[in-house]
């Protein structure tokens, strides 16, 4: 019985990029027996095993194939189309790596392998790897990377903004200027950092609302609400719209957790005791603005209010900063209230056990005082 000695594997990465990846892997392997003479027109029974990790780690994909060898002793087949065993090829997940492909053989044509070879993938084709190494992109221009245990998708930036890495995370930015270490951001990732410039106040700010993928398109246009903050808390995920609840009050500025801390009727605050100065400039305990920007006083609020053509929601929306109707979120209970409707945006300024904001609905726009723990919109202000 002949002795194989030598294997000679060459995965040749030349998978076509179709509109659907072909879920297959082109394959060769040159056997020669214990003469090293060539083993040639002859049936092999093989084996192919995907493994991960390491030579001798998970087999993902297991398949047999009975392909013969030609006239110069080359086998060639196509990894994915054998009589599967384990797994299935389409379900690799190619960015999961490193990959190994180990092959056992059998030169009579049966299914008693007597030689092993494994060699390591040193790349993938493209078209398996976008296939289910990566998720599909929503939009033009989106990019993912890997947070070390996901892909995650980063929103466009727009024209003339650049990409920066902010604390390991890619962004983008103007001027470079990153949101603050250690920020819990929802599905839409870190907001770009976009400024328009009020002509009459001479004031500069974020177009945006923290947490929104977009300038308000309308009044209602949901994809420029963004989040809802507590009032003095950081960006640690309390002010995703679908954050948990927790009544359990925090007495410290920075909560251990990214939940929504809900209050009873005869309290003001997240925090017990009460902290005045979390939002209070760039330097602020818990600034959710981006380096260089900051929360605006009320003060500052009540000019661009002045400014408007009218005032009310639509007032608000015409304006330089497009402000939408965002709601905002009951500091009781934690439920979302009036989006779509009415809009409240926090301001850095206390006034007693409360905080002041802006709203505005549909035939009133105005500067009001409430408890912190409710949760409203944030429209950032550069210093």
């Amino acid at each position: 019985m002949n002795k194989i000695i030598t294997i000679l594997a060459a995965v040749f990465l030349t998978a076509s990029v179709f509109a659907q990846a072909p879920q297959k892997m082109s394959y060769q392997a040159v056997i020669r027996n214990a003469s090293n003479s060539l083993v040639t027109s002859t049936p092999v029974g093989m084996r192919i095993s995907v493994l991960q990790g390491s030579s001798t780690g998970t087999a993902v994909y297991v398949e047999t194939q009975t392909p013969s060898t030609n006239s110069n002793g080359l086998v060639s087949l196509e990894i994915g189309t054998g009589t599967a065993v384990t797994g299935t090829f389409a379900s690799i997940n190619w960015a999961a790596g490193p990959y190994f492909i180990k092959t056992e053989t059998d030169p009579t044509g049966g299914t008693a392998y007597t030689i092993a070879g494994t060699n390591e993938l040193m790349s993938v084709p493209y078209a398996l790897f976008s296939a289910n190494g990566t998720p599909d992109g929503t939009v033009a221009g989106q990019m993912q990377y890997w947070n070390g245990t996901a892909w995650v998708s980063v929103t466009p930036g727009t024209t003339g903004q650049n990409l920066t890495n902010c604390n390991g995370v890619p962004t983008w930015t103007t001027g470079g200027a990153c949101p603050p270490a250690g920020s819990v951001f929802c599905a839409s990732g870190a907001t770009a950092i976009v400024d328009v410039t009020n002509p009459t106040t001479g004031e500069t700010w974020m177009d945006r609302n923290l947490g929104a993928t977009q300038v308000a398109t309308s009044s209602t246009d949901a994809a420029s609400y963004g989040d809802l903050y507590q009032w003095g808390r950081r960006t640690d995920g309390h002010q995703c719209r679908t954050s948990p609840t927790t009544s359990n009050l925090n007495s410290i500025d920075q909560p251990a957790h990214g939940n929504f801390i809900t209050i009873s009727n005869n309290s003001y605050d997240w925090r017990s005791p009460q902290n005045a100065n979390l939002w209070q400039g760039v330097s602020g305990v818990n600034n959710p603005c981006p380096s260089g920007y900051r929360l605006p006083t009320d003060t500052e609020l009540e000019a661009e209010l002045a400014g408007w053509g009218a005032n009310n929601a639509a007032g608000a929306f015409a304006s330089p900063l497009k402000l939408p109707v965002s709601g905002g979120r009951n500091g009781s209970s934690g439920s979302l209230d009036v989006v779509g409707t009415d809009g409240f945006y926090w301001s850095s300024t206390v006034g007693g056990f409360n905080s002041r904001y802006l709203y505005f609905a549909s035939s009133t726009a105005t500067i009001y005082t409430v408890s912190r723990a409710c949760g409203f919109s944030v429209r950032c202000l550069k210093d």
